[in-house]
């Protein structure tokens, strides 16, 4: 397939695969970047020189192949990740989690492609006012950080694919090749897929957080922590004790205090069923294996094609 978003980074099946923290190294990057669509080191779990040294590694195995870096925007050191972005020459970034006012502009001048992500049409329209190549709109079935203002993705993607003059990618809950074929029928011209690729053997993410993914059903995640930053996760104990909080009317502060630090590296990155943060989309309740990488692309392509087949017959 060729549209605006392959010619734009250079591949040849629009999949990107989402830059998620703790889950999203150079290891998942490169398979998935090998395979003909584009991976994504996440650099909001990373410092500097971790950063740096998944660049050169996933540089190393790509070759000419394309990849990219996500850098939430709210990361402290977010001006060494910026230069090392600059002095590795990565040719394409998502930015996230702030204003892409801030770095669009340097980056551009670098020659690197700026891609931001949104949760609403407002801010969709911000981010192509600032000059970004392309936005992800993700809705609010995504995992992770998301909107406050929980526009599902059906909602979503065609208010932002009808008022933009730039490419959409669409994203949140995008698992299966008919959602594929549904994001392009709303406005996409590519899909970017997180939750799917946390269960693959290439990704970051602790076995048991897989197999946590794996076994989720419907209606095991929930978006919570609107009033810090809102995160969709797994109902475990440590959900338990944030909705407990709710009921007896816990202010910010004491959010703030439950959350702690490092939750979410000690639920995803280090296997804590129980007090870690497990941040995974709706979605996860349609996967029940964890696959290859490439296997995953392949096969969502290849049921993307034969499902687009199926609706030519109707």
């Amino acid at each position: 397939m060729r549209n605006r978003i392959t010619d734009l980074f250079g591949i040849e099946i629009p999949i990107i695969q989402a830059g998620m923290i703790w889950c999203s190294g150079w290891e998942l990057a490169s398979a998935v970047s090998k395979t003909g669509a584009l991976g994504i080191i996440g650099a909001g779990s990373m410092y500097p020189d971790i950063l740096r040294s998944h660049i050169q590694k996933c540089k190393q195995a790509l070759g000419d192949k394309p990849f990219a870096v996500n850098v939430p925007m709210l990361y402290p050191q977010i001006e060494e990740l910026m230069a090392i972005i600059v002095e590795e020459k990565v040719p394409i970034v998502f930015t996230s989690a702030g204003n892409p006012k801030t770095w669009t502009a340097q980056l551009k001048e670098q020659g690197i492609k700026v891609v931001h992500v949104v949760s609403s049409l407002k801010f969709a329209l911000k981010a192509e006012a600032a000059g970004v190549d392309a936005v992800v709109a993700e809705g609010f079935e995504a995992g992770g950080h998301n909107g406050r203002d929980e526009t599902t993705s059906l909602v979503l993607w065609p208010m932002v694919s009808k008022a933009l003059k730039i490419p959409m990618i669409a994203a949140g809950g995008i698992g299966s090749g008919q959602q594929i074929l549904a994001a392009f029928a709303l406005g996409a011209e590519a899909v970017q897929i997180g939750s799917r690729f946390v269960a693959s053997l290439e990704s970051s993410a602790h076995q048991n957080f897989k197999d946590v993914v794996v076994k989720a059903a419907e209606g095991d995640t929930i978006l919570t922590l609107k009033e810090l930053a809102p995160v969709r996760l797994v109902k475990n104990a440590f959900y338990q004790q944030l909705e407990a909080a709710y009921q007896r009317g816990a202010q910010k502060e004491e959010l703030q205090q439950i959350l702690g630090r490092a939750r979410a590296k000690r639920g995803m990155f280090e296997g804590d069923l129980e007090e870690g943060e497990l941040e995974i989309g709706q979605v996860s309740g349609m996967i029940d294996e964890v696959k290859p990488a490439a296997e995953i692309v392949h096969s969502l392509w290849r049921d993307f094609e034969m499902e687009k087949g199926r609706i030519k017959e109707l």
